[in-house]
């Protein structure tokens, strides 16, 4: 019970709010007291207050990693808990006629890439973005998961959240953006729809404005992560002569560091000093003039140097350009340094402008090579050189060229990003792990962690490069882990030491019978590395061979690799 005085400061202070904003302070101490771990008792008396004035709720989620997945089931098992029955589907199975069909309507999804969806919700969210179709009936809210890391933190929940607003829909709850830490925020949001729910739902019908749904947004909490800075220890070529490729192993010192095997760290990377003196001397702009970026002042060559993004700009950031400095530009994307050599500026001033516009530079994940019981204070990456070619001219990939560049000694600044779904099982389990090139980093990390532990489970790695002689990366650690019984398993493919190309993926059907054994009997599948078509073609080899030694439909095999998923026993790291 409050005491007198308390009670009057609430009521005089309920007294400014309108309905909406009475419903979002109601939803935000709901919020609070889910994460006191009281939320049972609050759903029990908000249900017991208002029953069956919402009876049905759809969630809908797209998801990458899992995150979204586990957010909805366990929001479907609260609002059950409030007396609303929850269906909660993935957005790649939605049928997407149903939308126009729907009366309240969750959504939580997560931004990957470049502000974009996860692969899974990529239709639905196409969809949603080429409709026009009114949907006034609908009663909606959005979490949006992201990493605040990235210049555009949540853009996927942000893009839905507006959309659905411009085609007529009502907000329950304003949009919710979450950081990588984000049960606080995500319980807080389902806090507030639910106390919409359970008040007279009428009040859900009326407009949340854009200004003041994204006005809460703003006030997240920034959970930040630590950075570490780290002497260069190590930098090597793991390639030999005569590879086509270029594979560098690098060793940080990390005094301190604290990571699990299967979690990466991010790197910001630096543009090219003579792209940047160039750009300079092609715009006559002064490198030394400081500008406003993010609300803080730096100069023009910080700018451009360590700042924002000035390669490979979207078409959006093209047009806008065209538009200032009043030339009709091809639809396409195309370097800072090619776009002012090509299209002139006209304007020092609006140049100076538009730089501030441009999008931050992303941090870059790589896959942690190391293990923390093997490599104390350290951390260890592996980076291939990423070569490319616009109109016959050959480039490289920003970080990947920024870091082939480091020396022995140079200071890096970096972060731990947690992969909660790529994780080693108990010591005692089996593990088949399948990660051609680059995709070896997470298993030398997990092999080098059982080998200091002393792990009892079994592991078999399929491996593949282009040629046995010069890109068999780890070679030695590889041989003395399977000499040590460390690794029972090894098969190699390596694609082009003969006229028939060889992959992972052939390997794997040529011992299906025995993959399948471990399998069925307990073991994790992994696969870490490029995402197309490397991963694709895995998996369909493995959903092959459980439909063949599993004595399954399709169908069957589908099911049985779902319940792979569901019991973490079958996780990817793609890239």
């Amino acid at each position: 019970m409050l005491s007198e005085p308390k009670l009057k400061t609430i009521k005089d202070f309920i007294s400014t709010l309108n309905k909406e904003e009475q419903i979002w302070a109601s939803g935000y101490l709901n919020g609070i007291v889910f994460n006191q771990g009281e939320a049972n008792a609050v759903v029990a008396n908000t249900a017991a207050d208002v029953k069956s004035l919402v009876s049905k709720i759809t969630i809908v989620y797209g998801t990458e990693t899992g995150n979204s997945k586990k957010l909805s089931t366990d929001f479907a098992a609260k609002a059950k808990k409030s007396g609303i029955n929850a269906k909660v589907i993935a957005m790649d199975q939605y049928r997407l006629t149903d939308l126009i069909k729907e009366e309240y309507f969750l959504v939580v999804v997560a931004t990957h890439g470049d502000g974009e969806p996860p692969e899974a919700a990529k239709k639905f969210y196409d969809h949603v973005m080429n409709d026009h179709t009114k949907l006034d009936k609908l009663k909606f809210s959005v979490l949006a998961l992201g990493d605040t890391s990235y210049p555009l933190f949540c853009q996927t929940g942000e893009d839905l959240d507006k959309k659905f607003e411009k085609q007529g829909a009502k907000r329950i709850a304003p949009l919710q953006k979450c950081d990588v830490e984000f049960e606080e925020d995500a319980n807080k949001w389902f806090g507030t729809v639910l106390t919409a729910l359970s008040t007279n739902p009428a009040a859900t019908t009326a407009p949340v404005t854009t200004a003041a749904a994204h006005g809460a947004t703003a006030a997240i909490k920034k959970t930040g992560k630590q950075t570490y800075e780290g002497a260069i220890l190590t930098h090597v070529n793991l390639n030999d002569r005569g590879s086509n490729k270029e594979t560098y192993h690098i060793e940080i010192a990390a005094e301190g560091i604290e990571y699990q095997c299967g979690d990466s760290i991010g790197i910001v990377p630096e543009n090219n000093s003579q792209t940047v003196t160039d750009i300079i001397a092609k715009t006559n702009i002064d490198g030394n003039k400081s500008v406003l970026f993010k609300n803080e002042k730096v100069t023009i060559y910080e700018l451009l140097k360590r700042r924002i993004n000035i390669i490979y700009l979207t078409e959006r950031l093209i047009k806008q350009y065209g538009d200032t400095m009043e030339y009709t530009i091809p639809a396409g994307r195309i370097d800072l340094l090619d776009l002012v050599k090509k299209y002139p500026i006209k304007n020092v001033g609006q140049f100076e402008d538009f730089l501030v516009t441009l999008n931050a530079i992303a941090p870059r994940l790589y896959t942690i090579a190391s293990s923390p019981a093997a490599h104390e204070d350290e951390v260890h990456v592996i980076i291939a050189k990423d070569v490319y070619t616009i109109n016959g001219e050959e480039r490289f990939g920003l970080c990947s060229d920024f870091l082939k560049n480091l020396k022995v000694g140079n200071k890096q600044k970096f972060f731990v990003q947690p992969n909660k779904r790529f994780r080693l099982p108990a010591e005692d389990k089996d593990i088949i792990m399948v990660g051609p090139g680059t995709g070896i980093a997470a298993y030398r990390s997990f092999l080098a962690e059982r080998d200091a532990t002393g792990a009892s489970g079994r592991s078999w790695l399929f491996f593949g490069e282009q040629y046995f002689a010069s890109d068999f990366l780890y070679q030695t650690e590889i041989q003395n882990w399977f000499e040590t019984g460390v690794l029972n398993k090894v098969n190699l493919a390596f694609s082009r030491d003969q006229k028939e190309k060889i992959y992972v993926q052939h390997k794997m059907q040529q011992h299906a019978a025995e993959l399948y054994e471990w399998l069925n009997g307990g073991a994790s599948f992994y696969i870490c590395g490029k995402k197309d078509p490397m991963s694709t073609d895995v998996e369909n080899t493995l959903l092959k061979i459980i439909e063949q030694y599993g004595n399954q439909s399709p169908e069957g095999a589908k099911e049985y690799l779902e319940q792979l998923k569901e019991e973490g026993r079958y996780e990817k790291d793609v890239y």
